[in-house]
């Protein structure tokens, strides 16, 4: 059920927006940089420091999901070369071997990323929450094809009986006694 609100846990896009007296949700509608006192027409990005400022210079605020990535929002700012292990997981020693690197320093601007970041920078717990939103409502609608097409079989089994129902029953053996073939139609 959680899994399902993914956009409100994590996102790169903040829930609330505070502008000028006015409130934005950019989780649910796009705005232009102009709402925000940019010059350009293109969809806000809230990650950008200049974005961000002109939100800040007018008095408003930013409201965050718990974890600011998407499934597809890369690190810009790593604290050392992709992947990158658990930010709670960094040690003085890293931070200081990432400076010299030239990496991001570990300080209050560091992005936060619970379980690390994959070989492209993507966070881990973005993805998970998304990959498990879509592989459980890809089971969940599959059950549901598969018990109306299931259903359907036996009323007419059931209605019919005598040859029909014995055909059905023989086809329905050979069917599922091919994974091939069972697996071509449902996908």
């Amino acid at each position: 059920v959680i899994s399902l609100f993914a956009e409100f846990i994590a996102n790169d896009r903040p829930l609330l927006v505070k502008y000028d007296g006015h409130y934005y949700m950019p989780v649910i509608r796009s705005y232009p940089e102009t709402a925000f006192g940019g010059m350009f027409e293109t969809e806000a990005v809230y990650r950008d420091p200049a974005v961000k400022e002109m939100i800040t210079k007018s008095h408003g605020w930013i409201l965050w999901p718990p974890i600011r990535f998407s499934y597809d929002t890369p690190n810009k700012t790593p604290p050392m070369a992709f992947p990158v292990k658990p930010t709670w997981m960094l040690t003085e020693e890293d931070c200081k071997r990432a400076v010299e690197q030239g990496f991001h320093p570990c300080n209050d601007d560091l992005e936060w990323n619970w379980l690390g970041t994959d070989d492209q920078g993507r966070d881990v717990i973005a993805r998970v929450i998304y990959g498990f939103r879509l592989s459980v409502l890809f089971g969940l609608v599959l059950t549901l094809f598969s018990s109306l097409i299931g259903v359907a079989a036996g009323a007419v089994q059931g209605y019919f009986g005598g040859w029909i129902d014995l055909l059905f029953q023989r086809f329905i053996e050979i069917w599922t006694s091919i994974p091939q073939l069972y697996l071509l139609i449902i996908v």
